[in-house]
């Protein structure tokens, strides 16, 4: 899927979505842990998610400081990252693993944009960056990992 987030017109219309897009990362990340049969994979991937309710922590924070809405669960999009990975199961760990490299691009690419949006804060910019990083890093592994199974 591709995501829409990061081109919003001001900051609390991207804080709102990016605190949904990591709400539905969280779900998927839930759901990857559950299915996958390694529990070498299983850890890794729960340390990832540690990073996304890290992300959600200071979304909230700036939500907070800028006045925006800050969703306490995930949209429709939360029923396509979770069902890739139900799909996948089918097919075993690098298929799961496959299937959440995609959901990473999707969270690359919003925190790439939002690290350059125009109504974005000083500390929003620097959290987005930081953020980006981290969703490289998780994807990178996800590539792979799969890779390599």
């Amino acid at each position: 899927m591709v995501t829409t987030v990061g081109k919003e017109g001001d900051i609390k219309g991207l804080v709102r979505d990016l605190i949904l897009l990591e709400r539905d990362a969280i779900a998927a990340y839930d759901s990857t842990i559950e299915k996958l049969s390694d529990p070498a994979l299983s850890q890794q991937v729960a340390s990832f998610r540690q990073d996304h309710l890290q992300h959600l922590d200071v979304l909230n924070e700036i939500a907070a400081e800028t006045g925006a809405e800050a969703p306490l669960e995930g949209d429709m999009k939360e029923w396509l990252t979770t069902g890739k990975i139900a799909l996948a199961d089918l097919m075993g760990d690098g298929a799961i693993l496959k299937a959440m490299k995609t959901n990473e691009d999707d969270t690359v690419t919003a925190y790439e944009r939002a690290s350059t949006h125009g109504d974005a804060i000083e500390k929003s910019r620097a959290f987005f960056a930081k953020a980006l990083a981290d969703e490289r890093r998780h994807r990178a592994w996800m590539e792979e990992t799969a890779a390599a199974l």
